[in-house]
């Protein structure tokens, strides 16, 4: 581990601290987050918890850049394989699950790890959220869903867009739920997304780490093209294949980057070349959502 991140977490353990401490591994896709949470497990004898909205889910490793058991160092992680692909899974859910692992993490005098790109699950975990008690609007669901199912999900982004912008560009437009969710509330409350999540108490003292600091953006798309390229390597087709044997094709989880372009070659809807080349380009859109939506850790 390199000596500025032992000597931040050397001085974070000395410091008195008004809540219960955690340590928050951040950064866009393809930056190091996984190698660095492991160094700082290790030298503080601690656990990791994922917060990544894809590693939740059981049969989808390849395409979500998974840790192997045999990569984990002995290490034990927690929020990796809970549900299954053609299951939803909120923020709420995702909350209410992984507190209680902080809490017996903490009951044994250790630091939690949080280490993941998903800023609202990082954020949800953090703080006590005060998201507008809306609910729903099941004639307006039903309107937007017809949008979605004949105009495809883009024009729901653009919606979204152009009421609550800064919200729109750290989402992926294929987010579908999400943007729906808030247009909803958006129409109700008229309050834009971040305003609205700003509304919190903080639940713990959080020291945040990212080796972004260390990589600049031109060397992170070669790593995010790279990391692609060794997808379609170590079988991800074929791991798509057999999730659309066990679950349907346009289930939540294969709707996801790296996925939904595999099952739309699959069906004919364009090349497995071009499906890769698309998976490229939305994966290096996504993490400069990332870096937008990190910006506030700093």
């Amino acid at each position: 581990m390199h000596e500025k991140y032992k000597s931040s977490v050397d001085e974070f353990i000395r410091s008195e601290t008004e809540f219960p401490k955690v340590i928050v591994i951040y950064g866009p896709t393809a930056c190091g987050k996984t190698d660095l949470s492991l160094d700082v497990a290790q030298y503080i004898q601690s656990e990791i918890i994922s917060t990544d909205s894809r590693q939740i889910y059981r049969y989808m490793d390849i395409g979500t850049g998974k840790i192997k058991s045999e990569e984990m160092r002995n290490i034990p992680h927690h929020m990796i394989d809970v549900i299954n692909p053609n299951e939803i899974f909120s923020v709420v859910e995702f909350v209410n699950m992984a507190l209680p692992i902080i809490e017996t993490i903490h009951s044994r005098w250790a630091i939690a790890i949080l280490c993941g790109g998903t800023g609202l699950y990082i954020d949800g975990l953090l703080y006590e959220m005060a998201y507008p008690d809306t609910p729903p609007d099941w004639d307006y669901r039903a309107e937007l869903e017809t949008i979605r199912l004949t105009i495809w999900t883009k024009e729901l982004w653009n919606m979204l867009e152009r009421v609550d912008p800064e919200y729109a560009h750290t989402l992926d437009p294929g987010n579908y739920r999400y943007v729906m969710r808030w247009l909803e509330v958006m129409r109700q409350t008229g309050e834009s997304k971040l305003e609205s999540k700003w509304k919190k108490n903080p639940r713990f003292s959080p020291l945040f780490l990212t080796p972004y600091d260390d990589i600049n953006r031109p060397d992170l798309y070669k790593n995010i093209n790279k990391r692609v390229d060794e997808m379609f390597d170590y079988w991800l087709i074929q791991e798509v294949e057999n999730n659309t044997m066990l679950f349907s094709s346009h289930c939540p989880g294969l709707m996801t980057i790296g996925y939904r372009e595999v099952v739309d070659a699959l069906e004919w809807n364009m090349t497995l070349v071009a499906a890769k080349v698309l998976i490229q380009q939305r994966s290096r859109n996504y993490a400069k959502r990332q870096i937008t939506w990190n910006k506030r850790y700093e």
